[in-house]
């Protein structure tokens, strides 16, 4: 038995090292862009208060459904009479305390109220649909904050590859030039001189590494992960685009689907329809109204007695009684009530007006993003095109100046320089491919293709 629990312990022992082992390979998974962007939208908590926005329009529409209903109430009360006062049962008038108990049930339903409530309807539907739009519309502008943060790791990604590369090449020279002087080819001074450039590439990696750790922390923020200070993505970059699809992004086009579906302008466009209703519900309050209404009375007094016995008739007998019923129709012909009516409708035309100025508004920002979008991205294309050709110069007329350096024909200053200007050719074209992606996949977004998965 003993031998039994001591496997069993020494097995509950290893389950767990082998847990807490797994934890670490777990946490270290690499995100793709759809990983960060369906994660953020599940629990960055700024989208909750939208969410509530939503969820308020929709029981506001419903509740406006709900007002077509009958108004239904029931009253009821207990009156202690004291002193000179009338008979409730026999108007007379009597000097005697006593008391009474009343019962209503009443009931009115409007017939015709100048559409009123069909227009309210109408117009909180609308405002609901809106708020929907505009739900999603945060959602999009999310994933675009998490799509950036996304990109900028991976540009400072390639920025530390970069700068490793040049701390390489200097650790090279270091040590060539260090073995140089124990041969004697060289004096001590060359070893300052590259060691300075060692150091400075080592602080050019620093700083890199201290830029690619607050982008990641900047997307996890995005994205809400918690319980972890890192996050590894995906490296792997898009394919070129190539010159030939560039020449068939055009403005008009992609601003023409940009309206059939970007949440914004479907919003604005349903504020715009809904503040027109509201314009009819303001002009509702002018016409006269039609209810219909009717209820149900009985009530117990504690002076009405039997004629013949002379005691108070008993409270089921005059709950039975004295029950009485009412139906009739009222109208309301509104005359003069400050001229507030017509102020109503005439604020609710203006409240028209802004809002399909509004829409205009955001009609002409969004043409004017794609606008600007669409000649970035053609300008981006020509200078990813040519710094790439500058790459390739500077590659070359490094590894030339590398080699020059390694046989004493120039010295460690104009090695620098070549180094610097290669490694600021690599920086340059690597921003200006991502900035080109980035550019690309917004356009993609307002053409109406799946960039992100938003439901």
């Amino acid at each position: 038995m003993a031998h039994q629990y001591d496997m069993s312990r020494k097995f509950k022992i290893s389950f767990v090292l082998v847990f807490l082992l797994g934890l670490p390979l777990m946490a270290q998974e690499k995100w793709t862009l759809d990983d960060c962007v369906t994660y953020a939208l599940e629990h960055n908590l700024q989208l909750n208060d939208f969410e509530y926005t939503e969820q308020s329009g929709r029981e506001t529409y419903r509740q406006s459904i709900r007002n077509l209903l009958p108004n239904i109430s029931g009253n009821t009360n207990y009156v202690i009479n004291f002193g000179r006062s009338t008979d409730p049962f026999t108007n007379d008038v009597v000097t005697t305390d006593f008391f009474s108990n009343n019962y209503s049930l009443d009931a009115s339903i409007d017939l015709f109220q100048g559409f009123l409530k069909i227009n309210a309807i109408k117009a909180s539907k609308l405002l609901y649909k809106a708020t929907k739009e505009e739900a999603l519309q945060q959602k999009y502008l999310l994933a675009f904050r998490v799509m950036q943060a996304f990109y900028d790791i991976q540009f400072f990604e390639g920025l530390v590859a970069i700068s490793n590369e040049q701390l390489a090449v200097s650790q090279t020279n270091y040590d060539l030039v260090k073995r140089q002087i124990d041969l004697g080819l060289k004096a001590g001074a060359d070893l300052y001189e590259a060691e300075s450039l060692l150091l400075t590439d080592k602080l050019n990696l620093t700083q890199s590494e201290n830029q690619l750790v607050g982008a990641k922390l900047t997307l996890m923020q995005e994205m809400n992960l918690e319980g972890t200070d890192d996050i590894i993505i995906e490296r792997g970059l898009v394919e070129e685009t190539k010159g030939s699809e560039a020449s068939q992004i055009q403005t008009d086009s992609i601003f023409a689907a940009a309206k059939g579906f970007m949440p914004i302008l479907k919003a604005q466009e349903l504020r715009a329809k809904a503040a027109k209703k509201q314009v009819a519900v303001a002009r509702g309050g002018l016409y006269p109204s039609l209810s219909l209404f009717g209820g149900v009375a009985t009530g117990y007094f504690e002076t009405t007695r039997d004629s013949i016995t002379k005691n108070t008739v008993p409270f089921r007998d005059q709950f039975n009684d004295n029950i009485s019923q009412y139906v009739g129709v009222r109208l309301n012909v509104p005359i003069s009530n400050g001229w507030s009516a017509r102020s109503r409708v005439k604020q609710q035309k203006i409240e028209r007006l802004r809002a399909e100025n509004n829409l205009e508004v955001q009609e002409q920002v969004i043409f004017q993003a794609i606008q600007t979008l669409v000649q970035e991205y053609n300008s981006l294309l020509v200078e990813y095109e040519q710094s790439t050709q500058k790459v390739d110069a500077q590659s070359l007329a490094f590894t030339i100046a590398q080699k020059r350096y390694e046989k004493g024909m120039i010295n460690a200053i104009e090695l620098f320089t070549a180094k610097n200007l290669f490694a600021s050719a690599q920086n340059e074209n690597l921003q200006v491919r991502l900035r080109a992606e980035i550019n690309k996949s917004t356009l993609d977004f307002y053409r109406g293709l799946p960039v992100f998965n938003i439901n």
